[in-house]
């Protein structure tokens, strides 16, 4: 075999490390071993749950739903609130193990990396298991590892039963290992794809594996294409030790309440803006595309986008864009998801500007002032006063690397 690919993921990433940083600290309660969440600030009307530890699943506790909610289901739970710091520092300090087996790391998310092993110096299974170990006593949480010649198979295998598991997955095992699993574990198939496959007599990762190629692709196109290969395993991309170029900056939230109007809309998109202006004034560069996307209570889903005519860094005509856009989208329902991004980017130094149009150089030096403020007292040394008593964070956005961690796209 000349590829081997591991994929580490965090069991319960978030609960895992405010468990492990408790528990260094003096804590005797171990919250992976108690119905506990790591949940938003019900304060501020963002109570969301974030993460949950294994013992909260029994009581039917999922991710993304309130805190409120999950109250209802255990009302004895333990909450505590998130510490993104924690959590980076957490993930840095995995990555320092993980470097000390290959130069060839991708960190895809905050708390998953895959890992090239191809030239490795022990055998694969003897370094996957030194890698947990490692990891479990010198960090004080526990990791699943995913094995195979790529690294979709890979992260498939990390998605076996857990926690604290290594499990393989090679080419040989996918017709044993991967294609009885219902066909919404495999990587990219949501629940709307879920669907749309179940209404074709698709209920397995095998069924849609056997199923015929260029039917798929007529009927889904390139996605359907794709997901097909990913069923017969099929993926050929690299572990990218240096991040992709950055595409987009964006941030989005997920609100603990029903928005139904529209003050309280636009509050949460110039939220959003005040995040989105700071991180790309942060890699100095401006962006033509401002795109808004919503999600209303029912799961349905809407988005629009438009072109400036010149490129922009500044928060406020980010944010007068993005209310143009929410209101040609909008049709009044109750919202629960909001995001907000600025693409098709370019370095601050170099850009044509409009004949038409000129920059606000008050406004540019004001963003400049803020950021700086910021910068030294905090994120909300400086915010709007309409924030106020608002129940609304002045900046929305919390951990969002797409470009120290590049997500997956079109392909691993």
């Amino acid at each position: 075999m000349n590829d081997v690919i591991m994929h580490i993921d965090v069991n319960s990433a978030y609960l895992s490390w405010e468990a492990a940083y408790r528990m260094q600290h003096g804590e005797e309660v171990d919250l992976r071993e108690i119905p506990s969440i790591v949940g938003g600030n019900q304060e501020k009307r963002h109570g969301i749950v974030l993460a949950k530890s294994i013992p909260a699943k029994k009581y039917n506790i999922i991710t993304g739903e309130t805190v409120y909610s999950a109250l209802q289901k255990y009302p004895n739970l333990t909450i505590v609130p998130p510490n993104y710091e924690l959590y980076i520092k957490a993930s840095d300090a995995m990555a320092y193990i993980l470097h000390e087996y290959s130069p060839g790391i991708q960190r895809y998310s905050i708390d998953e990396s895959f890992l090239d092993y191809s030239h490795g110096k022990k055998h694969w299974i003897d370094a996957a298991s030194e890698i947990k170990e490692r990891i479990k006593n010198e960090l004080g949480f526990t990791v699943n590892i995913g094995i195979s010649s790529n690294k979709l198979l890979a992260k498939m295998a990390s998605d076996f039963k857990k926690p604290d598991m290594i499990h393989t997955l090679f080419p040989c095992d996918i017709e044993k290992k991967m294609w009885p699993l219902p066909v919404e574990d495999l990587f990219m198939v949501g629940s709307k794809t879920k669907s749309k496959l179940n209404s074709r007599g698709i209920f397995t990762i095998g069924e849609l594996a056997n199923f015929n190629q260029d039917y798929i692709y007529s009927w889904l196109k390139k996605p359907g294409l794709l997901i097909w290969e990913y069923a017969n395993g099929i993926d050929n991309s690299m572990v990218r030790n240096n991040p992709l170029p950055i595409k987009s900056v964006g941030n989005s939230t997920t609100i603990a309440f029903d928005v139904d109007n529209i003050k309280e809309a636009n509050m949460v998109l110039l939220a959003l803006s005040e995040k989105v202006g700071m991180r790309i004034r942060d890699i100095n560069q401006c962006g033509y595309v401002v795109s808004v996307s919503i999600k209303n209570s029912n799961f349905s889903y809407s988005s629009h986008q438009r072109k400036l005519d010149i490129p922009t860094d500044s928060t406020n005509t980010i944010y007068r864009t993005a209310k143009e856009l929410f209101e040609e989208i909008w049709q009044g329902e109750p919202l629960r998801h909001i995001s907000l991004s600025i693409s098709d980017l370019l370095d601050n130094d170099f850009y044509q500007l409009s004949l038409f149009e000129r920059g606000n150089k008050k406004e540019e030096i004001l963003d400049k002032t803020i950021d700086k403020i910021r910068a030294k007292f905090g994120a909300e040394s400086v915010f709007r006063s309409c924030f106020l008593y608002s129940g609304i964070s002045p900046l929305i956005g919390g951990v969002v690397m797409e470009e120290e961690y590049p997500m997956m796209s079109s392909k691993i």
